[in-house]
């Protein structure tokens, strides 16, 4: 499982998460910035990733579209990097869980 971190997190996230998620990128990486979400998810299902976000709209298109791709929502509000690693690193065996789970689209942590 890789993440496709979205804008509204730090680029700094794909250093902590690629040993555990190797492959993940940030939007930024693709040049994806600034992007509609439509192809953001479009981005995230054609290169097989899950997208790791703090943004609402995309459980909306979870439950609508449903997998590929699958979404990680994370609720930590205006959060520095530190405490978003944290939560991620807290909820590791969850997510990882989550992404050979071929029946669920959305996890929301925490």
């Amino acid at each position: 499982m890789r993440f496709l971190v979205d804008e509204n997190l730090s680029p700094r996230l794909v250093g902590v998460l690629s040993e555990s998620f190797p492959g993940t990128v940030h939007v930024e990486t693709l040049h994806l910035r600034g992007v509609d979400d439509a192809r953001l998810w479009a981005t995230a299902r054609e290169g097989g990733f899950v997208i790791l976000t703090k943004d609402d709209d995309f459980n909306a298109r979870s439950v609508l579209f449903g997998a590929p791709p699958k979404v990680v929502h994370l609720r930590v509000g205006n959060a520095e990097t530190a405490t978003v690693v944290e939560v991620l690193r807290q909820w590791q065996a969850r997510i990882e869980a989550f992404g050979r789970d071929e029946s669920t689209s959305l996890l929301v942590l925490p």
